[in-house]
């Protein structure tokens, strides 16, 4: 697995697969500054504005699908997506 950037961009939708994705990968710190926020009681919005680059005054629904969806595959992580990056990450899911 490569270094995660730091802030990059989101998609719409967080995938929701079994497994860990590239996707997943590349957003491990987006899903960290999520779940911080998170316990820290931070406003969805702002959130949004700041963690996902999206903002919820111009794109209210697109901002809150992608908050709901990327804080549940946050979630996931938690539950069960770092069992799949301590056995490789997603290479491993990859077919060649």
């Amino acid at each position: 697995m490569q270094t995660p950037p730091l802030d990059p961009d989101v998609a719409d939708v967080a995938p929701t697969p079994a497994l860990l994705s590239v996707y997943d990968e590349q957003h491990l710190i987006t899903y960290l500054r999520l779940l911080d926020a998170e316990r820290d009681g931070a406003d969805w919005k702002e959130v949004a504005k700041i963690v996902l680059h999206i903002d919820p005054e111009r794109e209210p629904d697109r901002a809150r699908r992608a908050w709901e969806t990327h804080l549940a595959r946050a979630r996931w992580m938690t539950e069960h997506g770092y069992r799949h990056l301590l056995r490789g990450g997603a290479a491993l899911n990859r077919t060649p």
